[in-house]
């Protein structure tokens, strides 16, 4: 049997992030994704022209026709923008049995705004408890806690600060900082430091979805955390390193890299 994964996240029109992203990164990993559609946005390799966000109601509806009906072994959120759609995704999370992988979207790799203000209680109070693993890069981890890391040695305390608010487990990204990629998973005794090099490419577009989908799908297919997260780690990477140029802007990662003569 394929493992059925569901992402519950925004629409990237251009293709390089959010539903479709993680669509792709499914299929690549031999999953069989899902989708629940929690907002339309305009976007592009410029960035992001126009956003609108999805009922409460609708976002529901879509999550008890494909959990009820077809069943899923892990469950991905990205983009859920508002107050109500984080507190309604949450209360969905809490009554699945399945584990859940909570990539906190607050900006745009363009810097757009994804997630309103008002959310941020929202995402802390709500989401993150009923997270298995919480994926935060360093722009969140400030947004949700005022945590800011400008070193390798402060990721242990980002970690802290968002273990606090309840996840299992979290994955600080550290790929904001200089030098080599460096991460850690932590479940606040075991520490987990994931480094690989640094590709000279821009076109990182969707890398945070695309993680938090690997992530999820290696989940489905019985992986323990740890071994979930090295797993997309590494195929993160190689998404990165073969990411192309689309339009004018910051192109995408590569999702089938691995299709194009990758190993």
């Amino acid at each position: 049997m394929i493992p059925n994964v569901l992402t519950v996240a925004g629409s990237d029109s251009g293709g390089g992030a959010g539903i479709q992203a993680d669509l792709k990164t499914m299929l690549a990993l031999g999953v069989h994704g899902m989708s629940v559609l929690t907002a339309v946005t305009a976007q592009n390799s410029l960035g992001v022209q126009g956003a609108w966000e999805l009922p409460v109601e609708a976002v529901r509806a879509q999550y008890r026709s494909v959990v009820d009906d077809i069943g899923v072994r892990a469950v991905k959120t990205g983009m859920l923008a508002s107050a109500e759609l984080v507190e309604a995704v949450a209360e969905l999370l809490a009554g699945t049995d399945a584990p859940a992988v909570v990539d906190p979207v607050g900006v745009s790799k363009h810097g757009d705004s994804l997630l309103a203000a008002s959310a941020l209680d929202s995402v802390r109070t709500k989401l993150l408890p009923v997270a298995t693993v919480a994926t935060p890069n360093l722009d969140e981890v400030a947004q949700l806690t005022g945590v800011r890391v400008e070193s390798e040695a402060q990721l242990r305390d980002a970690a802290s600060a968002v273990l606090e608010h309840g996840p299992r487990w979290v994955l600080i990204k550290g790929g904001h900082l200089s030098g080599d990629a460096v991460d850690l998973l932590t479940d606040g005794s075991e520490e987990h430091w994931l480094r690989a090099p640094r590709h000279d490419n821009r076109h990182t577009h969707g890398t945070g979805c695309t993680l938090a989908s690997a992530i999820a799908a290696q989940l489905a297919k019985g992986d323990t955390v740890p071994e979930a997260v090295a797993t997309a780690k590494d195929y993160v990477t190689g998404a990165i390193a073969a990411g192309f140029a689309l339009g004018g802007g910051i192109g995408p990662v590569d999702h089938g890299w691995r299709f194009r003569g990758g190993s």
